[in-house]
């Protein structure tokens, strides 16, 4: 077992107790089993934030759960189970709900980020006397005299930082990102090696809460679908939607609009959502002029540091969406100093509002804000 075998199993008591969050994936195992090499006490918590439904076939947590275990047996360290399901009710989705009521396209994962596990998981970690928690997230963390920084991850392929940019400095002082320097086939090497049981799981994909269920069928259940046309931006009536909640800007798919007789072979995408008619804007071909903005006003503005940069407008880069190439722009902050505008210096696709916009300088995540509008 890991622990007979471990090169620095003295120094664990120095070192202090780190807990990890472990998933059931092979990157929050690979977590765990860096800091034991590092020779910390490790244990491991299994959060769950969802609770289950009756849906057929659907037991994401059960299967979870069970491979956590597995992986703690085999590193050889306790693992504790914790129910966050009415904190991320409360913090997560009835904001998510809010705001597809409203007809934006939130992302739940940065609030679970901040409100779970970097809030109520930290703080449950805190109170059991851990020195911090420990995650399987691609990003980094450096401390220097000016406080705590979120660094992008070496994978930038898999750099997880836009997802992580409502994190402040309390959070940063406790936790810890071991895979920060690693490689995603690294992460995997190291778990096969380590004869881990889950070095070849596949990665989970889809929301935190929804996993590898149908998008629309889930959200049915909690939002009336409200059926409206699909117009041109000439106002001529293409077709019927379900619901603006089941569609976002730049989308393509599910629009249920094939070739019109007489015109373009070009697919169909939502170019925008009018709310007050219930109505869905979609253009033909995916370069469409206007699917593209020059800028946009965000709110709820965070920055990583606790405070806004001292020199403004700020140029730096930014991205909209997780993975997306960094796109320079520059940021000016308003009176609220929770507003901003951005303005890139190539117009940007598919301007998505309640999605975030995340700031980066030299590879520094240095904060972001909730996309309200786009404007040109």
């Amino acid at each position: 077992m890991m622990s007979q075998t471990h090169p620095h199993a003295s120094a664990r008591e120095d070192l202090g107790l780190m807990l990890v969050g472990l998933s059931g994936g092979v990157d929050s195992a690979v977590a765990a089993l860096c800091l034991l090499h590092q020779g910390y006490r490790v244990e491991g918590l299994f959060m769950k934030n969802w609770e289950e439904d009756d849906q057929p076939g659907y037991c994401a947590a059960a299967k979870d759960l069970a491979t956590a275990e597995a992986v703690a047996k085999h590193l050889d360290i306790p693992l504790y189970r914790i129910n966050f399901a009415a904190d991320y009710w409360e913090g997560v989705f009835e904001t998510f709900l809010a705001e597809y009521r409203a007809g934006r396209t939130p992302n739940p994962d940065v609030l679970c980020n901040r409100e779970i596990k970097f809030k109520a998981f930290l703080d449950h970690a805190l109170d059991l006397g851990a020195t911090a928690i420990a995650t399987g997230h691609y990003a980094d963390i450096v401390q220097d005299e000016n406080g705590y920084h979120l660094w992008s991850a070496a994978d930038t392929n898999k750099d997880q930082t836009y997802f992580l940019h409502l994190l402040d400095q309390r959070a940063l002082a406790h936790s810890r990102f071991p895979l920060a320097h690693l490689t995603k086939t690294e992460v995997r090497d190291l778990a096969s090696a380590a004869g881990l049981p889950n070095h070849a799981r596949k990665d989970s994909t889809g929301l935190c809460f929804i996993g590898e269920r149908r998008f629309d069928s889930f959200l049915a259940r909690f939002l009336e679908p409200q059926p409206g046309p699909i117009e041109t931006p000439e106002g001529k009536c293409l077709g019927e939607h379900r619901g603006l909640m089941f569609h976002t800007l730049g989308q393509r798919h599910g629009l249920g609009l094939g070739g019109r007789h007489g015109g373009l072979e070009a697919p169909w995408y939502v170019a925008a959502k009018v709310l007050s008619r219930n109505a869905l804007v979609v253009v033909q071909g995916h370069d469409h002029p206007l699917l593209f903005h020059r800028g946009l006003v965000a709110s709820h503005l965070h920055w990583v540091s606790g405070r806004s940069p001292a020199i403004m407008p700020l140029f730096c880069q930014a991205r909209l969406r997780h993975r997306q190439p960094l796109q320079d722009c520059h940021v000016v902050v308003w009176d609220d100093e929770l507003t901003c505008q951005v303005s890139f210096n190539i117009p940007q696709r598919a301007v998505a509002p309640g999605q975030a916009v995340v700031f980066y300088h030299c590879g520094e995540c240095l904060g972001g804000a909730t996309i309200e509008r786009a404007i040109d």
